[in-house]
């Protein structure tokens, strides 16, 4: 019997309470469920763990919902996140989806209406999803954007201050983790990512010169 990986959630609110309702409530529905209670935690653990899609509340001591959604789409441009918002602040449900977030939900959360948002957007994450070990560094997102960009490896060393040998090791860590075979597959990802528009002349990153 094949064994099938579950959709594996990152929920971040400092209320326990909460936290605890939210578990239950998506693993009763065979839902992997990894909770923090401050966005630090969830970032040092986005780092080396699977996330299909990270849940956060907006409003927590430290660094807030909107922080961790900036910081989250930097280091996983391609990771969908869900915003949860205050009933009727509609302001910072729009500042959230302009900073990438896939879409928001207010609390106090229906439970149904929770449900329905998490597996609608899982079930459009795992198309987009480069394979289980495909979050990249900084500095192969770097490199990532510099290929993007045109440049050859030794250009990329030379911008980057790196050997060529090195640049060669990332390059090929990079296809690995998104799945790619060769340049082509790699745009094609990349576009996926919402890193650049295939279908612009220039074909430009946004990335920064």
């Amino acid at each position: 019997m094949e064994n099938k990986t579950l959709d594996r959630v990152f929920f971040v609110d400092d209320e326990p309470q909460v936290r605890m309702v939210v578990r239950k409530t998506l693993e009763r529905v065979g839902v992997e469920v990894t909770c923090f209670g401050c966005a630090e935690d969830c970032l040092a653990c986005l780092d080396s763990a699977r996330c299909d899609l990270l849940v956060t509340d907006v409003k927590m001591a430290g660094k807030d919902g909107i922080e961790l959604l900036k910081v989250a789409k930097e280091r996983v441009p391609w990771l969908p996140v869900l915003v949860v918002t205050g009933f009727g602040d509609v302001p910072l449900a729009v500042k959230a989806l302009k900073l990438g977030a896939a879409d928001f939900i207010e609390k106090p959360l229906d439970r149904e209406g929770f449900l329905r948002a998490v597996q609608r957007l899982l079930a459009q994450t795992h198309p987009a999803i480069p394979g289980p070990d495909h979050t990249l560094t900084k500095t192969e997102m770097r490199i990532l954007h510099l290929i993007l960009d045109g440049k050859n490896n030794r250009e990329i060393s030379l911008t980057l201050h790196r050997s060529a040998r090195t640049i060669e090791v990332h390059r090929s860590h990079i296809m690995r983790k998104l799945n790619a075979n060769n340049i082509v597959e790699l745009l094609r990802q990349a576009a996926v990512m919402g890193l650049f528009d295939m279908n612009s002349p220039s074909g430009s990153t946004g990335a920064d010169a």
